[in-house]
Parts: C-alpha cells; sequence; structure tokens
C-alpha cells in the first residue's frame, strides 16, 4: 500500500499519544536488555472482566523485532561467526502490539555498547545469508551518541505504516550502539534496482527531516572488504 505524500505524524503516531506510559519498575527489577515488560496477568484479567473490548489496527505485515548484545557475541568476530548471536525477541502485527512492545524496551541511547537492534519483517532474519536479503544492500544514517532514538522511532513508523513508494523492495532496520556514534540502517532486497533504492534513500532523509548525504552499500560487497564503497548517494 503506497501513501502518497505522507506526513510524517501517522495514525501509529496518534496511537502513541493514547498508549498508556508504562509503570516505572525499580532499578532492582530493572529487566535484562530485550526482554519485554508487560502488564501481568491479573491487570489484564481484570481489564477484560470490566467489558473492555481490546481494538486491533492490523498491519500489512508481521515484523520481528531481533536483538544482538554485545555479551553473546563471539570473542573473536569471525566472518563465520557474524550473526550467530542474533535472536528474536518478539513478532508484531497489529499497531497495539507495536506500541505494547516499543513502550516497553530500551531506546538506542539506553543500549549497551556494541548491541544491535533489528526490526524486520517478519520470517526475513536479519542476516546477508538470508535469501531475501543476500542481493540487497543498506542506506546507513549515522547519529552523534545518544540522538538517534527519535530517528529510530521514526523509522520504525515509516517501514511498518508502509511509507515508502517501494516498500516491497525493504527488508527491515537496524540500529547499532557503537563508542562514539549510533548508525541506523535500511537494508534492502535488490541493490542493482537503482531507481528503487535511490527512492527508498530520499523518502527515507525526508521523514527524517534530515540533510545528511547517505550513502548505500551492496551486501556482496561488504563481505568482500571491511570498507566498502557507496554504490548510490542521496
Amino acid at each position: 500500500m503506497v501513501v502518497e505524500d505522507a506526513p510524517k505524524t501517522s495514525a501509529l503516531e496518534d496511537q502513541a499519544m493514547t498508549e498508556t506510559n508504562p509503570k516505572s519498575v525499580q532499578d532492582e527489577n530493572e529487566p535484562e536488555e530485550g526482554e519485554i515488560v508487560g502488564d501481568d496477568d491479573s491487570s489484564a484479567s481484570s481489564k477484560i472482566s470490566k467489558g473492555l473490548t481490546p481494538q486491533h489496527h492490523p498491519l500489512e505485515h508481521s515484523w520481528t523485532f531481533w536483538f544482538d548484545s554485545a555479551s553473546a557475541k563471539p570473542a573473536k568476530s569471525k566472518q563465520e561467526d557474524w550473526g550467530s548471536s542474533i535472536r528474536p525477541i518478539y513478532t508484531f502485527s497489529t499497531v497495539e502490539e507495536f506500541w505494547g512492545i516499543y513502550n516497553n524496551i530500551r531506546h538506542p541511547s539506553k543500549l549497551t555498547l556494541g548491541t544491535d537492534f533489528h526490526c524486520f519483517k517478519n520470517k526475513i532474519e536479519p542476516k546477508w545469508e538470508d535469501p531475501v536479503c543476500a542481493n540487497g544492500g543498506k542506506w546507513t544514517l549515522a547519529f552523534p551518541k545518544g540522538k538517534s532514538d527519535n530517528s529510530w522511532l521514526h523509522t520504525l513508523l515509516a517501514l511498518i505504516g508502509e511509507q515508502f513508494d517501494h516498500g516491497d523492495e525493504i527488508c527491515g532496520a537496524v540500529v547499532n550502539v557503537r563508542n562514539r556514534q549510533e548508525k541506523i540502517s535500511i537494508w534492502t532486497k535488490n541493490a542493482a534496482n537503482e531507481a528503487a533504492q535511490v527512492s527508498i534513500g530520499k523518502q527515507w532523509k525526508a521523514f527524517l527531516d534530515s540533510n545528511e548525504t547517505i550513502g548505500f552499500i551492496f551486501h556482496e560487497d561488504a563481505m568482500r572488504e571491511r570498507n566498502a564503497k557507496n554504490k548510490y548517494v542521496v
């Protein structure tokens, strides 16, 4: 589904304004990274007993959050070990499920250094070896340390809200938390489709109100050399 000239404020964001903020958690009970914290069963059953009928707004695709913590990665990052520590944590298919997860997980600025947090269409693994990703590439935008939270949220909303003209080309997105910066990347399927990739890059910048120049790298180039060159730039 294509939404022309869609503003960044969408129904998904409107939903956020109606969400109830999750209860604060005491430090000693703070969950591990990647762990979902939700209402307990008693609270959920209480709502049902009061006769409240939950409303669901289905998304066009189901999406899965994947988590790769620094502590779980191999001590020596060999090529064959890449991706071995990535694990799926939750799959969602409605607007309500998305906000239920997003409001109860740590945002990029609160993640441990070395963490990679992904959101990919269901059944697509965030790995070069995945058949859907194998011939693709990625757009990447860098941010100063602790400054990517807002852009990460708007990237997710654009993805799951099908705001891209070439949304079928998109596999998902990932935020990488590193020592001096945070990077957000959008992964796509067919790197050779220049028109589609350039469209995605331009629209992504528009959604984020970014004036930064960003580059697109083919996965096959990234696998061959550490500092692969950009094939497209917008």
